[in-house]
């Protein structure tokens, strides 16, 4: 029997965090190679540190005119994301920073398997094993934990971006310790909080009296009370802040990026990456069939494990396991799985449509628990499969 009463923690990092920056930047190259074509491939790494930014990897057009264009424009779209982020440090600023292009065409070793043109068949990008996880601890059928952490920052991101708290900075880190009572989510048990602040004479007390509000606001009513504990930038000043206080890469936050840590992990990282990467669609796919699995009252907790092989189409293996919570049997929600979505890398595009421009804004509070947006971002976040699945089983 799983336990029911227990204190479980995840973190969350903001925008403006060294690693998030270059997921950001990665992602906004991948964006905009696929506002050019929907079928662009790219593994786009981005490393900053004090002043510079490197950017690295393989990106590919059917045009190789356009692609020599899209070169040209890499320094100006990491300049943007940066200036959005905020940073205008004397060692790390939007204007000044140095930015290194080191990307180059797709090696045709990978496509050979990828680049089956219209053919159903296109084999996945590379090995691997992903995981989708879902529970009906929150409505947004997420760990609570990593939920409310990646809530915290996005609110303060807010009123530092529209001048409302103009002595935040950009980098910022979040912890929640979450109390379950009955197998759910009742109060904080603990909150660590450090944040970046302009004004190098701000004390660890006068960044809490600025945060708690928002703070208080987004977590449910009553989950703060006197025996929450507080830690408000526990180590005292944090002025320098973004790579020029620690290096950043891309990929280095898969667990913010994902469950918190409430889940398994299959070991990739999602940004700069295109959607025939299966690192990132099967993931999405994944947390999407999770989703339905719990949206249709199947089970009140799912994880649904994917693996592929590099060039081959169908996934090797499907897994599910409810942890005991489950109305109907894992194996019946497996064969299910297997009826109501096609699982090749080209089906769980065309199903989600994920050939468009919509991972630049995945890049920072978390790929997973956000509500689908009218363009399509986020689609692996919606019910619609449900009823299907229901069927199925």
């Amino acid at each position: 029997m799983s336990r029911k009463n227990y204190t479980f923690t995840s973190e969350s990092v903001s925008e403006g965090h060294p690693d998030k920056v270059c997921d950001r930047i990665s992602d906004a190259i991948l964006d905009a190679l696929l506002t050019e074509e929907p079928e662009a491939r790219v593994a786009c790494e981005t490393f900053a540190t004090t002043n510079r930014v490197v950017i690295g990897g393989e990106i590919g057009l059917s045009d190789q005119e356009k692609l020599h264009e899209y070169m040209e424009r890499i320094e100006d779209i990491t300049r943007a994301c940066i200036r959005d982020i905020g940073y205008e440090q004397e060692k790390f600023h939007w204007k000044t920073c140095e930015i290194t292009n080191l990307l180059h065409e797709q090696s045709a070793h990978i496509a050979q398997g990828v680049n089956a043109a219209t053919d159903k068949e296109e084999g996945a990008g590379d090995q691997g094993i992903m995981f989708g996880f879902a529970t009906n601890e929150t409505d947004a059928l997420m760990p609570a934990p990593i939920l409310y952490a990646h809530a915290i920052l996005k609110r303060l991101a807010e009123v530092r971006k529209n001048g409302t708290e103009p002595a935040l900075g950009p980098d910022a880190k979040s912890q929640l310790s979450v109390r379950y009572e009955d197998g759910k989510p009742v109060g904080v048990s603990s909150l660590v909080l450090s944040t970046q602040h302009m004004d190098p004479d701000l004390t660890s007390a006068d960044i809490r009296d600025i945060v708690e509000p928002y703070i208080t606001e987004v977590l449910p009513e009553g989950w703060l009370d006197d025996a929450t504990k507080w830690h408000v930038n526990p180590t005292g000043k944090f002025v320098i802040g973004g790579p020029d206080g620690d290096a950043g890469l891309t990929g280095r936050k898969i667990i913010v990026d994902t469950y918190g840590g409430a889940a398994p992990h299959g070991g990739g990282a999602f940004s700069g990456k295109d959607p025939t990467k299966v690192d990132r669609s099967a993931a999405y796919a994944a947390r999407y069939l999770a989703k339905n699995v719990v949206a249709a009252g199947l089970a009140d907790k799912c994880t649904i494990q994917l693996s592929y092989a590099i060039g081959v189409s169908k996934p090797l293996s499907i897994y599910c396991d409810t942890f005991g919570t489950g109305a109907v049997k894992p194996a019946l929600i497996e064969a299910a799985i297997d009826k109501v979505m096609d699982l090749t890398p080209r089906g769980i595009r065309e199903h989600l449509s994920l050939n468009k421009p919509i991972y630049e804004r995945t890049a920072a509070y978390g790929h997973f628990g956000r509500a689908p947006d009218a363009d399509g971002g986020f689609s692996w976040e919606n019910t619609d499969l449900v009823e299907a699945l229901k069927a199925a089983v």
